[in-house]
């Protein structure tokens, strides 16, 4: 629930290969800008009998002195960092080709022109992010085959690993919720229900920071060193924290009994190496508390989580809104909070039983409903959940007819990615 990070693996592992965040470390004297073309980068071909490999031909080698993931935040006193994705979006392709050349030759250490690759778009990712993707996996690695899948639909696929799921189906809403930011996106049969998509302003930074907020109101933050504060609320927020299902009963049995419910945390500071002791309280049930009630936090966003999810139900075709609503299915790190996935249940019950009731009313109950099934799922693989669908639709043996081969790049070029495909036969 930290930092957004970048998972490598090869179809069918069961765990990551690799996790690490998507930062780039670069000599301050290449961290430069890129050459481009209607915002996309220009990507020259290379001359025959040249290894497709080797990037050398393209940059200087100065340009090669650079490092990823953790190791880049390790040199950030001698290189510059840079994060070449924000928001899920790409912002600097240079540095995003460097970061996938060193993923696979340093990391999987494969041969890209022997295997096929499958790579995540946000939703509502431009159609010129997915050609510009296109070009540097076809001109400078050489791939196979490249398929470019949506996030919420591997995010469906992964939920399959759930008991509470008993068809596997590929329609459902998806809250997807990481560091910076929260998608509920509605998915029918596979396609993504682009007009009905909503994005909420919060997510795991925005929790860290009201973590530290509260901790400075109760007088906590004098006993933590300053450069431990942020490293300190993110462990509260992850280890200590959850949902509860009524804020005014959960206040009323901390105060009734403090010694029950709160928390120590050991710490130690990272500079002298001193422990140091901070007394967690509200804090538990508070910080995720900004899902289902943003004002604590926000001025400009107000509206609830479980509001949200049904507004994006209620925006999308009639005749999936009863799918939608039965396969709610929970990603990412900041969806990860105990009791998380029963309280907005919860919720979102309530707010479609009042409708149902209302519309009864209204109509002399002349049209009795029979009512809906809201069910939402979080299962083992949530955390990463993007991966695991990742990995589990890469092994099947149909996922090669469904990406672009070499040669329909060279015949179509970049705009070949443009067409969407799903996987119809799972």
């Amino acid at each position: 629930m930290s930092r957004s990070n970048v998972i490598v693996l090869f179809a069918g592992n069961s765990e990551p290969s690799f996790v690490f965040p998507t930062a780039i470390a670069t000599a301050s004297s290449s961290a430069g800008g890129q050459s481009s073309i209607g915002g996309r980068p220009s990507v020259p071909s290379k001359p025959s009998g040249m290894s497709n490999s080797s990037l050398v031909s393209k940059r200087g080698i100065d340009d090669l002195d650079f490092f990823i993931g953790d190791e880049a935040y390790a040199n950030a006193k001698t290189y510059q960092v840079h994060q070449p994705i924000r928001h899920g979006v790409v912002e600097n392709w240079d540095l995003m080709e460097r970061f996938w050349e060193q993923s696979i030759f340093k990391y999987l250490r494969a041969e890209p022109e022997e295997n096929y690759f499958m790579l995540t778009e946000p939703p509502l990712n431009p159609p010129e992010n997915r050609e510009a993707t296109a070009e540097i996996m076809f001109e400078s690695f050489n791939i196979k085959g490249l398929y470019i899948a949506v996030q919420a639909v591997l995010a469906l696929a992964a939920s399959w690993t759930s008991n509470k799921v008993t068809d596997r189906t590929l329609t459902g809403t998806v809250i997807d919720s990481g560091d910076g930011v929260t998608h509920v996106i509605p998915v029918a049969e596979g396609y993504v229900i682009g007009s009905a998509i909503k994005h909420i302003p919060l997510a795991g930074r925005d929790i860290t920071y009201f973590v530290q907020q509260l901790l400075r109101e109760r007088g906590e933050s004098a006993n933590i060193p300053a450069e431990d504060g942020r490293r300190v609320a993110e462990k509260i927020k992850e280890d200590y924290s959850y949902v509860c299902q009524d804020i005014v009963r959960e206040f009323r049995r901390y105060d009734e009994d403090p010694y029950k419910y709160f928390e120590r945390y050991q710490g130690e500071n990272t500079v002298t190496g001193r422990p140091y002791t901070v007394e967690v309280g509200y804090e538990r049930f508070l910080a995720p508390e900004i899902f289902f009630n943003p004002e604590m936090v926000s001025s400009d966003f107000l509206t609830p989580l479980p509001e949200v999810v049904d507004t994006v139900i209620q925006q999308s075709p009639i005749d999936v809104r009863r799918g939608l609503y039965k396969n709610i299915v929970l990603s990412g790190g900041s969806t990860m909070f105990q009791h998380f996935g029963q309280r907005l249940k919860k919720d979102l019950s309530s707010i479609v039983s009042e409708r149902l009731a209302a519309s009864e009313a209204a109509s002399g109950n002349l049209a009795r409903s029979s009512g809906l099934d809201v069910n939402v799922i979080s299962h083992r693989m949530q955390r990463y959940a993007v991966w695991y669908g990742g990995s589990l639709l890469g092994s099947l043996p149909d996922f090669y007819s469904f990406c672009y081969n070499k040669h329909d790049y060279e015949e179509h070029g970049p705009s070949i990615v443009r067409k969407f495909s799903v996987f119809g036969g799972v």
